[in-house]
């Protein structure tokens, strides 16, 4: 275990997890360097006290880089959001986002005189593919879809900061709950209407984390030095698409009996709907053989500590 303030850079920290993450880091006493793509959206965003970096995927040898020499730890979560239609702009976008930026960390660790003792890099469970047969562990295989194949480039882009020393964690993560951002923001309006319910067949798994968890395996990646490679950002209670619906009209005491239909969704998302249509059933093996302790390893407790707040 590593213990101490540290000097950590966070990549993409004004999104939804970068902002709850840098939060925590600062609450522990940790000194945080935040690469951002607008310095004034982050002061609004962001606690007072963190560095502010601009910095983008196009920015190879920008004088961010000068901040990574020096630096104990760095967090990449860049990255463009998917949650919409997708169109080949959007893929392209997604992919320079996620590999160009990786891969200008990993140059400038390179070229750094004191380089950083770890990178925890952000992945996703679409690696193992759309709908993977049976359950998926950290040791199997990438698909080859467009999700899989950004994933598998992604984190071979982040792996190459091995042959520098540096450890090396690969967070493979699924749906993250939390009712003010991410998918189930998104998903709780047609409960909100009384219109809820599953989505396509709804016999789709769904590989879902707590916010508290996702944050709490970044820290943990972080600061347990015998974490490296890759590790499902999962809960090990896994449920169906139908089941979470189900546990979302418990928790709102509202009905779930109104299915959203797969063509609906297509209609509205294009290629994107395989997001809300397909599931992994992902098994955080690693991540438990490695010794991380879920705060909310149940769906029905995690929604409940979220929507009855």
């Amino acid at each position: 275990m590593t213990n101490g303030r540290r000097r950590i850079i966070v990549a993409g920290a004004t999104g939804f997890l970068g902002t709850r993450l840098v939060g925590r880091l600062v609450e522990r006493g940790d000194s945080v360097t935040a690469f951002v793509r607008s310095v004034e959206r982050a002061r609004r965003t962001l606690r007072r006290g963190v560095e502010l970096v601009p910095w983008s995927d196009a920015d190879a040898d920008g004088p961010w880089r000068a901040h990574v020499d020096g630096a104990d730890a760095i967090v990449n979560l860049a990255g463009t959001s998917l949650g919409e239609r997708w169109n080949e702009d959007l893929k392209r976008r997604a992919r320079d986002s996620r590999i160009l930026s990786t891969r200008h960390l990993v140059a400038a660790i390179a070229s750094s005189g004191k380089p950083p003792s770890v990178l925890v890099n952000a992945s996703a469970v679409g690696y193992y593919g759309a709908n993977p047969p049976g359950a998926v562990t950290e040791d199997s295989p990438p698909a080859d879809d467009f999700m899989a194949q950004l994933a598998r480039d992604w984190e071979s882009e982040a792996l190459r900061a091995r042959d520098l020393g540096v450890r090396v964690v690969l967070v493979r993560t699924g749906v993250v709950l939390h009712p003010d951002g991410g998918a189930l923001e998104k998903l709780l309006i047609p409960f909100k209407l009384f219109v809820g319910g599953p989505i396509g067949t709804g016999r789709q798994p769904l590989p879902w984390i707590h916010i508290d968890d996702e944050i709490g395996i970044l820290l943990w990646a972080l600061d347990d030095e015998r974490v490296s490679g890759p590790v499902n950002a999962v809960a090990p209670g896994i449920v169906t698409n139908r089941e979470l619906a189900h546990e979302i009209g418990r928790a709102m005491g509202r009905p779930s009996f109104f299915p959203a239909p797969a063509l609906a969704i297509k209609l509205v998302l294009g290629e994107g709907a395989i997001l809300v249509t397909g599931g992994q059933h992902a098994v955080p093996k690693r991540t438990t053989e490695l010794g991380y302790r879920f705060e909310h390893p149940k769906v029905r407790e995690a929604l409940e500590s979220l929507l009855k707040r």
